[in-house]
């Protein structure tokens, strides 16, 4: 997950459009959720993905504008 975050911050830098940041953070996204699910306190770590998906969800699955994400 740790690499995700970094290509995330490296697509920021470098302006990427907002669907190639959000397909990123989709991605991160399942990885966080796999992840929480394997943690023994996994119910906390499933609050903070439902949370993410939740704030995630306000942007469409096809948007092409830059957006701020950050």
């Amino acid at each position: 997950m740790l690499a995700r975050l970094e290509r995330i911050e490296a697509l920021e830098r470098q302006q990427a459009p907002a669907r190639v940041l959000l397909e990123e953070v989709r991605a991160l996204l399942r990885e966080a959720e796999a992840w929480a699910r394997a943690e023994p306190a996994g119910a906390q770590a499933m609050e903070a993905v439902e949370a993410c998906k939740a704030a995630l969800a306000v942007f469409p699955e096809d948007a092409g504008g830059q957006a701020g994400l950050c």
